[in-house]
């Protein structure tokens, strides 16, 4: 699988960052450059810089030359803009994808670096199709209340396209370093039937031996920090561009929140070092894993439900630096 490029969202927030950069250099306003460039709408301009709207690249390149932008500079926005544009290229490489699952493969997208946590589940670039099934349709005996709109999506579907984005942990080049520390809890018997989570325990020691991953539980006695709690689950996401900003996702319940401001990713990357200072080590991981699949091999049944990595596995090597240093 060729690298992945950056997703045309990503692109456009890039994008929008380095317009309203160049304006303020300039010392122009937002109604002077409408002004200027005789734009019917006011609101044409902030939602390029905003990131909200498709760009055209005549409208990017009458504010570039407006701006006084250099030809090198003219030149990597104007394919920055291109990239932003090709929405339905850029899905090509996914075989299915729905829009709930859209906003995080947009993120994912382009990485470099994916750390994450979730209180009480198997991460989603880790699970099976079992246990995403599982979780899926749960969730929406939850959602679905009366008044409440039918999904759009049947089950089936949303667990091909959570799968259809975790191509990215095993592709040939530029696999992103992905680190995840889950909760002995994600893996316990409230999580799914025994042959579900004898697959998911499976499938998490074959990635736990890819060279890219970085796998952590957390024991249900490890104390984090001092006593803290993490709430919510959270990932952090840096890009193999280093210009594009980094981001936070923090997931709820029903809502989903992502953020680039600086202090609150840090907030989180503090966290992150805590959870992965607690939990046991990736080679202690690993063993656990093993034992804990071990107890339930007489339990569990054939699963027809396919999972797993086709990628031989290979000698684990962990990956050093701290976050808040990078």
């Amino acid at each position: 699988m060729p690298p992945a490029s950056p997703s045309p969202i990503l692109r456009r927030r890039r994008l929008g960052t380095e317009l309203r950069r160049l304006r303020e250099a300039a010392g122009l306003t937002g109604d002077q450059v409408i002004e200027r460039i005789g734009w019917a709408s006011a609101s044409k301009l902030s939602r390029l810089e905003n990131g909200r709207s498709r760009p055209d690249p005549e409208d990017v390149r009458t504010l570039l030359d407006l701006y006084g932008a250099d030809e090198s500079l003219h030149d990597e926005l104007l394919g920055i803009t291109l990239e932003a544009g090709d929405m339905r290229g850029w899905l090509k490489n996914f075989p299915v994808m729905t829009q709930q699952q859209r906003s995080f493969a947009e993120l994912e997208a382009g990485c470099a670096e994916i750390s994450e946590y979730n209180p009480v589940l198997v991460p989603g670039l880790l699970q099976t199709a079992g246990y995403a099934g599982v979780r899926i349709v749960s969730a929406r005996q939850v959602g679905n209340q009366a008044g409440d709109p039918e999904p759009t999506e049947d089950p089936e579907t949303e667990v091909q396209a959570r799968l259809a984005r975790q191509s990215l942990l095993v592709r040939e080049y530029d696999a992103p370093r992905y680190t995840a520390v889950i909760e002995e809890a994600a893996l316990g018997h409230r999580a799914g039937p025994p042959e579900v989570l004898h697959e998911q325990l499976v499938q998490l020691c074959e990635l736990a031996m890819l060279p890219n991953v970085t796998l952590h539980v957390l024991l249900r006695e490890a104390r984090v920090g001092d006593w803290y709690l993490p709430p919510t689950a959270f990932s952090l996401y840096r890009f193999a561009d280093p210009l594009d900003p980094e981001t936070v996702a923090i997931e709820g319940g029903f809502t989903d929140v992502m953020s680039t401001d600086a202090k609150t990713l840090n907030r989180y990357k503090v966290v992150f070092e805590w959870l992965c200072t607690a939990a046991l080590p990736a080679s202690d991981t690993l063993s656990w894993l093993i034992e804990a699949t071990g107890r339930l091999t007489g339990t569990a049944s054939p699963s027809t439900v396919a999972y797993g990595s086709a990628t031989a596995p290979v000698q684990r090597r962990r990956q050093p630096g701290r976050l808040t240093d990078r």
